[in-house]
């Protein structure tokens, strides 16, 4: 089954759901039962079923389920937004006392997430770049999780997955990889030896911006030593899903950080047409950057599908010839940036990515508001820089709505 076709095929779920051509919305909070002994035996886990939506929900099932099957994961866990199944991802392995070691050019969000862990001893360090030897020079005898991004958002560097794997493995510590930029179209991480998945499904995977969600998706090679890691070791029973039973009975009921059936129900109708959007975006991405490297007005633009990016190769090798949609631009200063940003007709300024339409944004004065100069360029961010996420228009028409908004600085 090659990918498209498994969008819409791959692993839907029970007969009785095929009576309808998309899953059905189970809006309720909790669900039924005949018998007192009955509900005991779905509480216990001696028998599957579904007891309240905060847990478990059928029309969140089949989403999991699906995007399990396309990471070629064993199991997987949906909720409320992409910033919760980071935190839930990681908190489900580390505890006071424990350290992690993440990659630079991440997320400003998920870098103040990191910050907040330390108000309860945990403590994050920053690789200075993404090659092996700085992530490897913070690991310590208190190191539980490595976390890298596919590609950095906004810093746009491309660690090497697979090297990173065997490092963390080296030193029996679990590899967390956020491909929310990539998604299973350009790379599926499991593969190349990562442990946990983490997206935010509000962005490609919806495809559209209609609703918030992550998801968390776990590899049936993660080899746990449950004296490193006692807050599993109570799910011992459950083998290789010991994780994922850890997560779903312990974390994500006791947090109630779940998405909704509604929000599952479109994130799941996104998720078939991700293939061809993500196709679509990749070679707009590219023409894009590559006209826009020709225009006098702009600085430099940064893109790991341009031959000249650091990260070419390995990129092209990484993720199949496509680079994901999101590059930056610097023009000089923070105000050409705002002239630019306000003369475009087509992109919207929005802080999100993966919408059908192309999005611009300041990342400096938005996103990254709160941190130090020192911070945002460690995370790629400079006051000149506008960073695009470009969308499924006609590329011309992208282009050309750049180079009419570039004339006007």
């Amino acid at each position: 089954m090659r990918f498209n076709t498994s969008l819409i095929h791959g692993n839907v779920g029970p007969k009785e759901e095929r009576s309808s051509t998309n899953i059905p919305i189970y809006l309720c909070n909790s669900f039924q039962y005949e018998t007192a002994h009955e509900l005991e035996e779905v509480f216990s886990g001696k028998k599957p079923g579904f007891v309240y939506t905060r847990i478990n929900n059928p029309t969140v099932e089949a989403f999991e389920r699906r995007i399990a099957f396309l990471e070629e994961g064993i199991a997987a866990v949906a909720a409320s937004s992409g910033m919760a199944a980071i935190a839930l991802a990681i908190l489900n392995l580390v505890k006071s006392g424990d350290e992690m070691v993440s990659a630079s050019g991440i997320f400003g969000g998920t870098y103040s997430l990191f910050k907040s862990f330390e108000n309860f001893g945990i403590k994050t360090r920053f690789a200075e770049d993404s090659s092996v030897e700085s992530f490897e020079k913070y690991i310590t005898d208190k190191t539980k999780v490595i976390f890298i991004e596919t590609i950095g958002n906004p810093k746009l560097d491309v660690p090497n997955i697979r090297q990173i794997a065997d490092l963390a493995h080296e030193h029996g510590i679990a590899l967390v990889v956020d491909s929310t930029v990539t998604t299973p179209y350009l790379v599926k991480p499991i593969k190349l030896g990562a442990d946990v998945v983490v997206h935010s499904t509000s962005k490609f995977i919806n495809g559209s911006g209609s609703c918030i969600g992550g998801v968390i998706v776990a590899s049936s090679n993660m080899k746990i030593d449950y004296d490193r890691y006692p807050l599993i070791k109570e799910y011992k029973k459950y083998g290789e899903f010991a994780y994922i039973a850890r997560l779903r009975n312990n974390l994500l009921k006791d947090f109630g950080a779940c998405i909704s059936p509604f929000n599952a129900f479109l994130n799941t109708i996104g998720l078939e047409t991700l293939g061809v959007r993500m196709q679509k975006i990749c070679e707009n991405a590219l023409s894009l950057a590559k006209a826009l490297k020709e225009n006098k007005k702009v600085v430099s633009v940064n893109y790991p599908g341009l031959e000249e990016s650091i990260y070419y190769q390995l990129a092209t090798e990484q993720f199949g010839g496509k680079y994901g949609a999101i590059l930056t631009i610097r023009v000089g200063t923070k105000e050409n940036a705002f002239k630019v940003i306000d003369s475009l007709r087509y992109a919207v300024n929005s802080t999100n990515i993966g919408d059908v339409r192309t999005l611009v944004v300041h990342p400096a004065s938005t996103i990254y508001v709160g941190f130090s100069v020192e911070e945002k360029e460690a995370m790629g961010v400079y006051e000149d820089m506008i960073r695009i996420c470009v969308g499924l228009e006609d590329v011309e028409d992208i282009i050309e709505d750049f180079y009419q908004a570039l004339e006007k600085i």
